[in-house]
């Protein structure tokens, strides 16, 4: 009978933080471990049996993990039966933490979003076992990702030296998940008589004539120009190439060097900045982009959009999200200063901590095994495929596609509904490398492809992305300390510049109330995070 509580011994927070925290779990942490139960390599995993205690976040509330399919068929390959305890993703942050301080926690965490902060914590408590070893001896497709992305390896790899969590990997072949722009009607540019906008300036005379022009031919003055599912933001990261910014990607997304330098400048104080700000303002002004962006919830603009009366899209492509046929990408644009480059781009590294092992865990070797299956080809196909027969079928030239039951379900079920009987990937939570031959989402669509395809030549190169920096425990306490209260006031500033309810005159009273908030001191901090992290390559 499947457990449905951790078993664990109910350690106080006291005794987690102190006692706990004393002990290093780098040295010895195999002793627990049956090793002679435990295969180095092949199926299944551990030759007798073993039961785990498993935490995880779900994104559908329907689901028993303890009866999905997938999770039945690898305890069969694996001999590892996990007893699965796990919470709706919007529940996730309270139930994980409360988990953790009470001491009632389980032997792993999967797909529950450890931030860098919590991973340093409760690693050099000793809650979280450090992973290196174990990746060298039991984990090879991870080790493989490591060695052939250094980037990544460094990105994964805390001030300390030690690796804590299994991270989300976006494949960096993947080119829809590593730069797409927004979508344009075609239909409406035809009708208009323009090309498709090549710059700033071209978009926004697009933009006007979108919205000045019956194109749905209603005889109504309801056409909108451009809009955007969740939020400003998406804009904003568009064009930052298109203005001079991040330079460096987007890992650090406040941060990039001075023109040829090595020093970090704050991208949200910079003229380059400043000068983005005054053209969405400009947009914004003249209704050019939807007037409700910083307050529409997701789910009610997606039904505004289902109307077709939007020009220009940030979204996934219109067709997969409600139907609408017609969009195409939208080019790169040239910014008013001669910048052209797609610069919102990361290095492929997505939540660090999606898979953690405690210090509760009775066989680590084999539950590193029992991950790094997920980072090969054979355990990806699994986990975003399913079964052959049952959920996918292969045609002749070596292509996976989902069957008919669950791209056009009989019971009315849409794609992420239907495929969540089987597999747990809907919603985006999870460890593991995503590759576009084993993903059937919205992004490897010809149309996505097409859209990644005009913004690839214009994508910063690889070995310009600087990795996520990592901080020290004293030093990531500073960097909280400072960000929470600046974070806040960029991005209420952000919206006040862009919807006129704060003027630009107030640029610089806005900068200065930057750097009395501390913001010198989080760049100095951050100076020095990066010359560690260059030391140590």
């Amino acid at each position: 009978m499947r457990r449905k509580y951790f078993a664990g011994m109910a350690v106080s927070l006291l005794l987690s933080a102190g006692i706990l925290g004393a002990c290093s779990k780098t040295d010895g942490a195999s002793e627990k471990g049956d090793l002679d139960n435990v295969n180095e390599t092949g199926m299944p995993i551990v030759k007798e049996k073993i039961q785990v205690d498993g935490f995880a976040a779900k994104f559908f509330a329907s689901q028993d993990w303890n009866d999905l399919m997938l999770w039945e068929e690898y305890e069969k390959m694996t001999n590892i039966e996990v007893d699965w305890v796990t919470v709706q993703t919007e529940a996730l942050a309270e139930k994980r933490n409360l988990s953790l301080t009470s001491g009632d926690y389980p032997e792993i965490y999967f797909a529950s979003a450890f931030s860098k902060t919590d991973l340093l914590k409760y690693g050099q408590q000793g809650i979280f076992l450090p992973l290196n070893d174990y990746i060298d001896k039991y984990a090879p497709n991870f080790k493989k990702l490591l060695d052939e992305n250094p980037s990544v390896k460094q990105g994964v790899t805390m001030a300390d030296g030690n690796i804590y969590g299994f991270p989300t990997i976006y494949d960096p072949q993947f080119d829809a998940l590593r730069g797409s722009a927004p979508w344009v009607k075609k239909e409406w540019l035809d009708k208009i008589g323009m090309s498709e906008p090549e710059t700033t300036e071209e978009l926004y005379q697009v933009l006007k004539a979108f919205k000045e022009n019956d194109l749905n031919g209603n005889g109504q003055a309801d056409e909108q120009a451009w809009g955007s599912v969740y939020g400003i933001d998406p804009i904003v990261n568009f064009l930052r190439g298109s203005f001079g910014l991040n330079k460096q990607g987007s890992m650090n997304l406040n941060l990039d060097f001075e023109e040829g330098t090595n020093t970090f400048r704050f991208v949200p104080t910079t003229d380059e900045y400043k000068e983005l700000l005054m053209y969405l303002n400009k947009l914004y002004s003249e209704g050019l982009i939807n007037q409700d962006i910083f307050t529409v919830a997701p789910q009610d603009f997606t039904a505004e959009i289902s109307k077709g009366n939007y020009g220009v899209l940030n979204a996934i492509d219109p067709a997969e999200l409600v139907k609408l046929d017609g969009y195409v990408g939208l080019p790169v644009l040239e910014g008013p200063n001669g910048e052209r480059s797609y610069n919102t781009v990361s290095n492929g590294l997505g939540n660090l901590g999606m898979f953690v092992i405690t210090d509760k865990a009775k066989n680590p070797e084999a539950m590193v095994r029992w991950m790094d299956y997920f980072y090969g080809d054979e355990g990806t196909k699994m986990f975003f495929m399913g079964f052959d027969g049952i959920t996918y079928e292969e045609d002749e030239q070596g292509n996976f596609k989902y069957l008919e039951t669950i791209t056009n379900n009989p019971d009315g079920l849409n794609m992420d509904q239907a495929i969540s009987e089987y597999l747990t990937w809907p919603g985006g939570y999870y460890p593991g490398i995503v590759r576009q031959k084993f993903f059937q989402g919205a992004e490897s669509k010809e149309n996505t492809t097409l859209n990644a395809e005009k913004v690839k030549p214009y994508r910063i190169k690889d070995e310009n992305i600087l990795p996520g920096l990592n901080y020290t425990v004293e030093e990531n306490e500073k960097v909280s300390a400072i960000m929470t209260d600046i974070q806040t006031y960029i991005d209420e500033s952000k919206a006040a510049f862009i919807t006129g309810k704060m003027d630009f005159s107030k640029w610089e009273e806005y900068t200065k109330s930057l750097e009395k908030m501390g913001l010198n001191d989080y760049l100095e901090i951050a100076q020095q995070a990066h010359e560690r992290m260059e030391k140590e390559k």
